[in-house]
């Protein structure tokens, strides 16, 4: 990988929508790091809730563009084309930074310049900000990868020339686009792990992924799908015990259950009908490690 300037310039792109409850915490989540040269550009989508008035109030401190678009995707692809940073990354606008967060993330990249991506820990904290969980995060593996999305997104950082070597976000995904440049740049490039909490991921009820838990399931499924052209069994037994108690699986190991376990053997019959010696060999595997 191309060498980084001593003190490279970082760019945080936030997408926003209709987030005004959370969207100044966010914000002074990135003005208050430590690190000298941030380019932050909030890019929102049009809302109608008093987001433009808290921006304004950070006027010559960050840039932020209001204007429609085709979601988060396509927000934080167009924020990267007004951006020219050597590094790169988008914050949710209910999500935060913890103290020190890019200065451990440029450290990280001058230590291991093969890296097009680093990533550190991060909390699960509730609608008020109090601690849930820590993420599940684990160390570069990219086998594990199609079996856990271990990455979590508001941690990570990308080199430039990795994220756009890979095409930027697919603008078409709602929910897993994450998970999918993850699957894609690990093919390409190393991604290496910060021993730090780097940021926090809040859930509260307009969250996509608990609002919507089964269409980001689902669309998690064919993510794999396509990839891979087969879905592990965790996958499938945390869609099929979604679907029959409607257990928060994003943020909850699912519970064993029989229902839940005839139901993911039939669908996941479905999914990997080319590859049914494997599936098999999955579930016993998967029962003797635990879900994860």
């Amino acid at each position: 990988m191309p060498e980084l300037p001593q003190e490279p310039v970082v760019s945080v792109v936030t997408p926003c929508l209709n987030m005004g409850p959370f969207l100044d915490e966010t914000v002074r989540s990135v003005l208050d790091q430590d690190y000298p040269d941030i380019d932050y550009l909030v890019m929102d989508g049009g809302s109608t809730d008093g987001t433009l008035e808290i921006l304004e109030g950070y006027n010559g401190r960050l840039r932020y563009v209001s204007e429609r678009d085709r979601g988060q995707a396509d927000a934080v692809n167009r924020g990267f084309g007004l951006t020219r940073s050597a590094i790169f990354t988008f914050l949710n606008a209910d999500d935060t930074y913890l103290p020190g967060a890019v200065s451990a993330a440029v450290r990280a990249f001058a230590d291991h310049p093969e890296a097009g991506v680093v990533y550190g820990d991060a909390w699960h904290v509730a609608e008020d900000g109090s601690p849930i969980a820590p993420y599940p995060v684990e160390s570069f593996d990219r086998e594990n990868l199609e079996r856990r999305c271990f990455i979590c997104q508001p941690a990570a950082f990308f080199r430039r020339e990795a994220f756009a070597s890979v095409g930027m976000l697919d603008v078409d995904l709602r929910f897993a686009f994450d998970y999918d440049l993850w699957i894609r740049m690990a093919r390409r490039y190393e991604m290496v792990r910060i021993d730090r909490y780097l940021a926090t991921v809040r859930h509260h009820r307009r969250t996509k992924t608990m609002s919507e838990s089964g269409a980001a399931m689902r669309e998690t499924i064919a993510v794999l799908q396509r990839h891979y052209g087969y879905v592990p069994f965790n996958w499938v037994y945390g869609y099929s015990h979604h679907r029959l108690t409607g257990q928060a699986v994003a943020v909850e190991r699912p519970r064993a259950a029989l229902s839940s376990v005839c139901y993911s053997l039939a669908l996941g019959a479905r999914y990997n009908w080319r590859h049914p010696l494997r599936y098999c060999g999955d579930i016993v595997a998967t029962a003797r490690r635990g879900l994860a």
